[in-house]
């Protein structure tokens, strides 16, 4: 494990200092109080973002709490810190910044038996993006389907049975899935990247698994940094300039099914209305808190490449598709233990859930998704290898 001493000036705030149920900023997740320098991060303009130059870590975060990197290509553990001591630590936003900035470059980080509440684990999900500069009219995702509107006995966010009442949270439940109907797919479209369907779709998913079958239900994530520096110089020049065609079918098809209405929204970003549930998005993106270049289109989500014949559309779709699925640098499996919680950043990350476990007990689990920005490309954006050139981060 890494870990290296706090500095000598910094003291750790007490326990007790750790009192509030819910802290103050919860109810005012978008307004940012602390210094000038974490204030200006936020832009207050629409959900389009001019590029920038990449965010660095202050460091703080890795001087207080150690932590294992889990693949070279992505994924970190940081089995010791619990969220809520960083939510209401004296220097929570650095610490938040940090964080956001180390997700954006490892893809996704993993925190071991988590206590924190439904509301905090909204609230870190959303300052993640408001500290690394998403618009501030972004905010948390309602999801179409997935909501507090769809009612049952399935539909709880903890052990206890407590009925989901909050429409920024979806309940991920293997039970509420089946109940749906949702289409099976095969296991090589699982991949996919969250709400990539919405014009402003997400940065930051945070998700907590309260439930678990005896075995089984483990969830994958692969790199789209990794998937675009597996490419060769031509295919990278032409995917730069194609754009995606995104369209969800299984969400339409499953409520005209069972009768029950889309949410319309707004959801999470004024851009994001309506039950047409589709977005143009440029095929590779620039991650805007990294300046790396990813390969955005994948996934159940992704409906065909624009430009180019229906035929060379499928051959570039199943191409893309065969370079995570038959590389496995690009990937990284993960176990679930009770409360463990995932945090990810969907911009540059994929992932997919392996459905093994139906007949061995339910798999249930809380999630909260950021809106992030407008997706873009920069030209002078550069590879992950370019910039790392053989160092992890």
């Amino acid at each position: 494990m890494l870990q290296s001493q706090p500095p000598s000036s910094f003291k750790m705030a007490p326990v007790a200092a750790v009192a509030p149920a819910v802290p103050p900023a919860l109810t005012t997740c978008k307004s940012i109080s602390a210094s000038p320098s974490i204030a200006s991060l936020v832009r207050n303009t629409k959900s389009s973002i001019a590029p920038r130059q990449p965010l660095q870590v202050s460091g703080l975060l890795d001087s207080l709490y150690e932590f294992d990197e889990l693949t070279p290509g992505l994924g970190r553990l940081y089995p010791t810190i619990q969220l809520r001591d960083l939510i209401y630590h004296e220097k929570a936003d650095e610490l938040i910044r940090d964080l956001a900035i180390i997700i954006s470059r490892r893809g996704v980080v993993f925190f071991k038996n988590q206590e924190l509440s439904a509301d905090e684990q909204k609230f870190v999900t959303d300052r993640l993006g408001h500290l690394t500069g998403k618009p501030a009219t972004s905010g948390l995702h309602i999801h179409p389907v997935y909501n507090a509107e769809r009612e049952g006995k399935d539909q709880v966010v903890d052990e206890k049975g407590t009925q989901n009442k909050d429409n920024e949270i979806s309940v991920i439940s293997s039970n509420l899935h089946r109940s749906l109907d949702v289409e099976p797919r095969s296991g090589a479209d699982e991949w996919h990247s969250d709400i990539a369907f919405e014009p402003v779709p997400a940065d930051y998913t945070s998700l907590k698994v309260h439930t678990l079958p005896q075995t089984g239900g483990d969830t994958m994530w692969a790199s789209g940094y990794e998937v675009y520096d597996l490419l060769s110089q031509p295919f990278r020049n032409m995917f730069e300039k194609l754009k995606g065609f995104y369209y969800p079918p299984e969400f339409i098809n499953s409520a005209a099914r069972h009768g029950y209405a889309l949410y319309p929204g707004p959801r999470g970003a004024a851009e994001n209305v309506d039950t047409h549930l589709t977005a143009e998005h440029p095929l590779i993106r620039t991650n805007p808190v990294t300046g790396w270049k990813s390969v955005f289109g994948i996934g159940h989500h992704f409906n065909r490449i624009l430009g180019v014949s229906l035929d060379e559309s499928d051959m570039l779709k199943r191409y893309i598709r065969d370079l995570v699925t038959q590389n496995h640098s690009t990937q990284l499996r993960y176990r679930w233990g009770k409360n463990d919680l995932a945090i990810w950043d969907n911009r540059s990350t994929y992932h997919a859930a392996t459905p093994d476990y139906f007949d061995l007990g339910p798999r249930s689990g809380i999630r909260a998704v950021s809106c992030g920005e407008r997706p873009f490309f920069d030209p002078a954006s550069r590879s992950r290898r370019e910039e790392l050139k053989g160092k992890l981060v």
